[in-house]
């Protein structure tokens, strides 16, 4: 197949991405040459059945996993197939990963939990943890561990610890699983907040709510990408 052309607004861009995982003499091929890119300013929503490689996708977007085939660039630096710690440097600097229930360390308040994220890059972040927890919402709470937060609150503490080095991709899987409507709606408005400040933010979700404040949406079945309204990736976007 032919890759996604990028432009100079992409800021994610991912092209022809294979995952193969083994087990015994069985093979399992959970992504099947999947291309997407995310613009400057852009939010696209991933959907697609359990199973169909959404976080599989996801991860090898973070740098958390390796494709066995293809690349990730960011800001257009190549993130894929580098060592663990050159992917975890990149990653610290330029992608903000907001998990269903992942981000924070259960032993650290809410505010160490952000310091420490920003320990990872060196120099003065560009928001301190305060100012981060006052955009987000929750500045009394940042002295509260992770058990004494409600889900609304946990939900908006992740946020600010994926946005502690300002990052130039917001990747979140499944954000809103667990919240009640009213903190959905929170959450989502300031994902895209962050889409409007400049990010390229991509959100793996089921949330019929998520997908409406998309500006596109790429549907994941079996492995293999197809943009909604279009054809299969690989092929141009819009």
């Amino acid at each position: 197949m032919t890759a996604v052309p990028s432009t100079d607004d992409d800021v994610l861009t991912a092209r022809e991405l294979y995952r193969f995982y083994r087990a015994g003499e069985e093979e399992t091929l959970a992504l099947r040459g999947v291309s997407l890119r995310v613009g400057r300013g852009e939010t696209v929503a991933v959907v697609g059945p359990s199973g169909a490689g959404k976080s599989t996708l996801l991860a090898c977007l973070a740098g958390l996993d390796e494709p066995s085939g293809g690349e990730v660039r960011v800001d257009g630096v190549r993130i894929s197939h580098r060592p663990e710690t050159e992917r975890a440097r990149l990653r610290a600097r330029h992608v903000g990963v907001l998990l269903q229930t992942r981000n924070l360390l259960p032993h650290l308040s809410v505010r160490d939990n952000i310091r420490m994220a920003q320990h990872a890059v060196r120099g003065r972040p560009a928001m301190t943890a305060e100012a981060l927890l006052e955009q987000v919402g929750i500045e009394r709470r940042g002295r509260a561990l992770p058990r004494q937060l409600s889900g609304g609150e946990l939900a908006r503490a992740g946020l600010a610890v994926a946005l502690a080095n300002s990052p130039a991709v917001l990747l979140a899987d499944e954000p809103t699983g667990e919240l009640d409507g009213d903190t959905e709606q929170l959450v989502l408005r300031m994902l895209r907040d962050r889409a409007a400040d400049g990010s390229a933010v991509l959100i793996v979700t089921h949330s019929a709510e998520a997908v409406r404040i998309a500006d596109r949406v790429v549907a994941l079945d079996d492995g293999r990408a197809r943009e909604k309204g279009g054809r299969e990736t690989g092929h141009a976007f819009r």
